[in-house]
């Protein structure tokens, strides 16, 4: 039974600077309410620094972000965000955190990576957020747990229809968790891939391969 329900997100020609070099050049896009939309890219094609941007943590330089049809001009309310170390408060414990019912008196550096991630994950959804941003939340996890996670990511989405953001240098991450995979190359949108296939979807299915060949193609193409 859906619990929340997602919100729209808008990017409206969305740039953003640090001293003299330009990380973002006036991205536009939309996000639709329930949506799953991966975000890949080179290290440094500011991945990162555009989802600080929708989380209200920063602000473009020019530009326009809506969530829900209201300016983001703050933190907003409806957003969670996990990142890639989990960042869970080390002077409490698992309970306090918001986590595994087994563990819930121990302390976060007793916990696997995994764990750590099930904790960030259980966190950030306890309060039915209508946006979870993630950056690269996975990264730091061994293959059959990355997996795992994935399926869980999954599942809860599809439970809750949550507007969900994945930035992800896994490209087959990406084709195998969003409706659709945006490519960000130099700060700016040079790909985008709708991904119509059933889920659950299986890294090994021939167009999985085929859009997850597609988008690595273009990946080393960084000029087109």
């Amino acid at each position: 039974m859906t619990r929340s329900a997602g919100v729209d997100l808008v990017l409206q020609a969305i740039s953003r600077s640090f001293g003299a070099r330009q990380v973002l050049r006036g991205l536009t896009g939309r996000i639709a309410a329930g949506e799953f939309v991966a975000i890949v890219g080179r290290s440094g094609s500011g991945k990162s620094t555009l989802l600080r941007l929708m989380a209200g943590l920063d602000r473009p330089d020019s530009g326009r972000i809506e969530i829900g049809g209201r300016p983001v001009a703050g933190v907003v309310d409806c957003m969670r965000m996990t990142f890639q170390e989990g960042r869970l408060l080390p002077c409490r414990p698992v309970l306090d955190n918001v986590g595994l019912a087994d563990r819930h008196h121990d302390w976060p550096a007793r916990l696997s990576g995994g764990q750590r991630q099930r904790v960030a994950l259980a966190r950030a959804l306890a309060a039915d957020p209508q946006l979870l941003l993630l950056d690269e939340p996975l990264g730091s996890l061994d293959v059959l747990t990355r997996l795992e996670m994935q399926q869980l990511i999954e599942r809860l989405w599809r439970e809750q229809r949550f507007t969900a953001v994945l930035i992800s240098h896994d490209v087959e991450e990406a084709v195998t968790l969003a409706d659709r995979v945006w490519l960000l190359q130099e700060g700016e949108f040079r790909g985008e891939w709708q991904i119509p296939l059933p889920r659950p979807r299986l890294r090994s299915n021939a167009a999985v391969i085929g859009i997850v060949e597609e988008i690595l193609a273009r990946l080393l193409r960084p000029n087109e």
